[in-house]
């Protein structure tokens, strides 16, 4: 059983960055697709990052799409999000999921993901 830990969230002015990792530990991850979502209070929960198995594809919602970077170290079984160019409406709690799915696609929907982690918040003031 793998166990997904996130953290690097925080408080930051719009405009700033912020890094968030997802740390596994239990069993790796490494053959799994990883992806971030987030959730805000009263919305639906919502992709924002992919990243295939080995880390040489990768896919973003399209509200952070050219500010926001997904990667992944599998030595350190750790996946990442840089977070630039951050705005207001970024706010919410990030999750990030793993798949042990095969199939080809983007998986941009959160019943693709099979284990998730807890979350950490991330707000942006204006």
């Amino acid at each position: 059983q793998v166990q997904l830990v996130e953290s690097g969230g925080g408080l930051v002015q719009a405009g700033g960055s912020l890094s968030l990792s997802c740390a596994a530990s239990g069993r790796t991850f490494n053959d799994n697709r990883v992806g971030w979502f987030r959730q805000a209070p009263g919305k639906e929960r919502e992709f924002v990052a992919g990243i295939s198995w080995r880390g040489g594809s990768s896919y973003y919602g399209d509200s952070v799409k050219g500010r926001f970077t997904i990667s992944r170290d599998n030595a350190k079984n750790t996946v990442y999000l840089q977070m630039n160019s951050l705005k207001p409406e970024d706010t919410a709690v990030y999750y990030c999921a793993g798949s042990r799915r095969w199939a080809s696609g983007n998986y941009i929907y959160a019943s693709d993901y099979d284990y998730w982690g807890r979350g950490t918040q991330v707000t942006v003031s204006s």
